[in-house]
């Protein structure tokens, strides 16, 4: 939107005095309009309805349906708007299921009042803005290594039941016996399982089917 176009905002927030407050601040601000007040989650997506509004200030812990299912929610139906988190909390059960839930931009209700308008601003120009110890926080998370899968975990239900079988010795004709399915389908699957797991013929493949607890 352009810088001559008034923002309009909505606030959900369960705690009265809160909005009050957050109200009487931004009604001072030049382009900014509180068009809506919501002290729960279903008011909050019915006045977004009403209104259409830019921003929408959430909060997440509020009786009934909580700051994170009501910014899903909202935003299902009021596509364009940027929802704006104004928390107390910074725990990982909340902060990640908003943000991945659509939330464009996380804050503290510490924050200062021009802390607070300035996100409004940034975020009708597309702009996220992220509480510094929620951005340390993000940022750490990502640079967690990620744990890598072991590779009878990529094997199909039908490539672990081969490999069972295969470890206890059986032939291919006796898996195809077994297994109900023809030769060419069981050195299909021989090949597929032999390749995942690493391992360059069938008595590699038992060892490591007992190592790792795969066999019967």
């Amino acid at each position: 939107m352009s810088e001559a176009e008034t923002i309009k905002v909505l606030l959900v927030d369960d705690h009265e005095m809160v909005r009050i407050g957050l109200a009487a601040v931004l009604s001072t601000e030049e382009g900014i309009e509180v068009v809506g007040e919501a002290s729960n989650g279903m008011d909050g997506i019915r006045l977004a309805q009403e209104y259409n509004p830019d921003v929408v200030l959430m909060d997440l812990v509020m009786d009934g349906m909580d700051g994170i299912e009501t910014t899903r929610r909202l935003l299902q139906i009021c596509q364009d708007c940027k929802v704006i988190v104004l928390t107390s909390f910074l725990d990982d059960e909340k902060m990640y299921p908003v943000i991945e839930a659509g939330a464009f931009s996380y804050l503290l209700k510490t924050s200062r009042a021009g802390e607070i308008a300035q996100a409004i601003h940034a975020a009708a120009r597309g702009q996220s803005i992220l509480e510094s110890q929620v951005a340390s926080k993000m940022m750490n998370r990502f640079r967690q290594p990620k744990a890598v899968a072991a590779p009878h975990e990529q094997l199909t239900e039908r490539e672990m039941e081969v490999l069972r079988l295969l470890s206890q010795g059986k032939s291919n004709q006796e898996l195809a016996d077994e297994l109900f399915i023809g030769i060419k389908t069981v050195k299909f699957h021989v090949t597929n399982l032999l390749a995942k797991l690493g391992v360059e013929d069938r008595t590699q493949a038992a060892i490591y089917a007992f190592k790792n607890g795969l066999a019967e």
